[in-house]
């Protein structure tokens, strides 16, 4: 029934416009569509997500991921763009990067609070 649908993630965001900026600017990103409440973005491999106005907090945890083919030149070209990663004792992370079984990994936080991370696995997915 859902196993051939495109899955897509969408971010609160309490003010749209405000966070725009930090996607298109810092992150590099470019809208595929603006509406009155929402913007959506296109990335890697035909995948989407929404930029939704929505009073809801955001969640603890991680609420998008992308992968990245190399973890330590992602984290320092986001680095040089002003973004701040998070550090963890569980998982450990050490300048922000924590090993996990499946790979490695950082977060960041957007201007609203979502946790978005970055994935880098130890076998192509």
């Amino acid at each position: 029934m859902l196993a051939d649908r495109r899955v897509h993630t969408t971010l609160p965001a309490p003010d749209v416009d405000a966070l725009r900026p930090f996607y298109e600017e810092t992150l590099g990103l470019t809208p595929l569509a603006v509406r009155p409440a929402a913007v959506v973005y296109r990335v890697g491999d035909g995948s989407i997500f929404v930029l939704s106005r929505s009073g809801a907090k955001p969640g603890g945890h991680t609420q998008m991921a992308f992968t990245v083919p190399d973890l330590e030149v992602q984290v320092a070209e986001l680095r040089s763009r002003g973004v701040v990663f998070e550090e963890y004792e569980t998982p450990k992370t050490v300048d922000g990067i924590a090993t996990l079984p499946a790979g490695r990994a950082a977060w960041f936080k957007d201007p609203a609070g979502n946790l978005l991370g970055l994935f880098a696995w130890n076998d192509p997915v």
